[in-house]
């Protein structure tokens, strides 16, 4: 019998053994301290600027600053002529297409549609001066606008409409004079009001996060490290590191988890096996974390009046959920993300395509199970309507803007076939005037908002029977979720087997004890 009880403790040792060599207990995690360690220190500007010679003057035009900015750092508005920043496109690689110029020039989406025929408006979040139209020059550096990424004071702003020029009330010897490194407010002025206001777009980048805590980001939380947006998307020699995959198809110089957290994060080895699951996955739970974002927007509904003029209609948290010159939205706040497999690369709908199946996924984003470089990550997938030539297959790219009626413009005269017309016009393509509005989607990576460890997801949020975080990726065999009958089958004569083999082999030991001890018995009494 002791002998039974040593070898049952042998084995509970033995499988107590292997679950510690899996699931090592955590300890102090020594490379993440060593990250609050870096980032906890803040760059501190060598230069006073507001001592400068060349800025203690008053300034006529912003490229009057730009001119006495460029005096002194001769060779950076070069590095920023070579952006795509400035130029509103890249040369990528698309599968299927080869290499292509991609950009707002020829690339639409489904919120405003598209730059093109729309640029004074849409040149508030340009960094240059003077975007009228399809004419502007490139080339002139005095139109590189560098206060709108380095003003510090916090007092300059992009005027509306106004083609990428300042707001008129806007200092700018005072803003010259507090310039430095950008700052989270400076991104923000475009990648956080992107869309026509706060959180329109994204869903994960908004203006809550200038001064968030911890629940809603633990990168940027001001009480907690308090991180820059620079920090990860570094710009060296003014080439920013990132790719948003609204304008952008190649895997290449894009921020990533790992290149400060290692492909191993996880102090934990059965956690750091989940490698085909982006990092974003499980630490983003939940995006529009404070403000709402629009999750659909309906240009069909667009254009009717109420007395012959313009209305719009809010929701009680003050967004709009309806305006005559754009139409319905629809708007959600803490929402959980959709899920795709994704291996970094995108295609795009381009200006002249022709489109026969619906919806139109404006920005297909590459990836499968199958494909060794994919990897599940959380999307935000805005969907709606716009409009759609009926002969031609092609989506339409209107014109939207004018700042006066009469300009063929839809968001003065509320005409979609001069608008359609007039639009395509400038982009150089026809429109045939049968028109209808096709429904569209859109996806956007979530990468911001990250959460605690603590406030991640669990196991069982997608290791579950039925409605787990993954349900919709079918591709792949996930423990705890899918059924296989042959697995089911084996596993059950298995574990019947070991039963039987217990039983046996339990028996036959206590046939030999029985017999040992008779026999004990026997010569004992001889």
């Amino acid at each position: 019998m002791n002998r039974n009880l040593f070898v049952v403790a042998i084995s509970v040792l033995a499988i107590l053994a292997i679950i510690v060599i899996l699931h090592k207990e955590e300890t102090y995690n020594f490379h993440l301290e060593e990250l609050r360690r870096e980032y906890a220190l803040k760059p501190i500007s060598s230069v006073d600027h507001s001592k400068l010679e060349p800025l203690q003057r008053e300034f006529d035009t912003p490229q009057d600053v730009t001119r006495a900015c460029i005096s002194c750092h001769t060779g950076r508005h070069k590095e920023i002529m070579e952006s795509s920043h400035w130029n509103w496109e890249r040369t990528a690689y698309i599968e299927g297409r080869g290499l292509a110029f991609i950009g707002k020039k020829n690339i639409i989406n489904n919120f405003c549609i598209g730059a093109s025929a729309n640029e004074q408006a849409c040149a508030k979040c340009h960094i240059g001066f003077g975007m009228t139209n399809d004419q502007f020059d490139f080339n002139n550096a005095v139109n590189v606008d560098c206060m709108v990424c380095h003003d510090n004071s916090e007092e300059y702003l992009k005027g509306s409409a106004m083609a990428g020029y300042p707001a008129r009330s806007v200092n700018l010897k005072n803003v010259a004079q507090s310039v430095g490194g950008p700052t989270k407010s400076n991104c923000g002025t475009c990648h956080f009001y992107s869309g026509g206001g706060n959180n329109v777009k994204h869903g994960d980048l908004e203006e809550s996060l200038l001064a968030c805590d911890k629940e809603v980001d633990v990168h940027m939380a001001a009480n907690g490290m308090d991180m820059s947006c620079v920090a990860c998307h570094t710009a060296r020699n003014h080439q920013m590191k990132g790719r948003l995959y609204s304008v952008s198809a190649d895997n290449i110089n894009r921020a990533r988890c790992e290149d400060c957290h290692t492909e191993e994060p996880h102090l934990d080895n059965l956690l750091n096996r989940h490698e085909r699951a982006a990092c974003q996955t499980c630490h983003i739970p939940y995006y529009a974390k404070v403000n709402a974002t629009k999750t659909a927007w309906f240009w069909s509904e667009a254009g009717k009046l109420k007395d012959g003029e313009p209305f719009s209609e809010e929701d009680e948290t003050g967004n709009h959920t309806y305006l005559s010159t754009k139409g319905r939205f629809v708007w959600e706040k803490n929402v959980t993300p959709d899920y795709i497999w994704f291996n970094g690369t995108a295609d795009h709908y381009l200006l002249g395509d022709t489109v026969d199946s619906f919806p139109v996924v404006i920005n297909p984003l590459n990836g499968s199970y199958d494909d060794e470089h994919s990897k599940i990550i959380p999307v935000k997938i805005h969907r709606g309507d716009q409009i759609y030539d009926n002969q031609t297959r092609m989506l339409v790219q209107p014109k939207l803007f004018s700042m006066e009626k009469g300009d063929s413009a839809f968001w003065q005269d509320f005409d979609w076939n001069l608008a359609a017309e007039t639009g395509m016009k400038r982009v150089g393509l026809p429109f045939s005037g049968d028109y209808s509005f096709v429904e569209t989607e859109m996806y956007w990576p979530v990468n911001h908002m990250v959460s605690s460890k603590d406030k991640s997801l669990e196991c069982a949020d997608c290791h579950v029977r039925s409605g787990g975080r993954l349900a919709g990726l079918t591709d792949f065999y996930l423990p705890g979720r899918d059924y296989d009958a042959n697995v089911n089958f084996f596993g059950t004569i298995l574990l019947y087997l070991s039963i039987f083999g217990v039983v046996v082999h339990g028996f036959f030991r206590v046939v030999i004890s029985i017999r040992k001890r008779c026999y004990n018995l026997e010569s004992n009494n001889e």
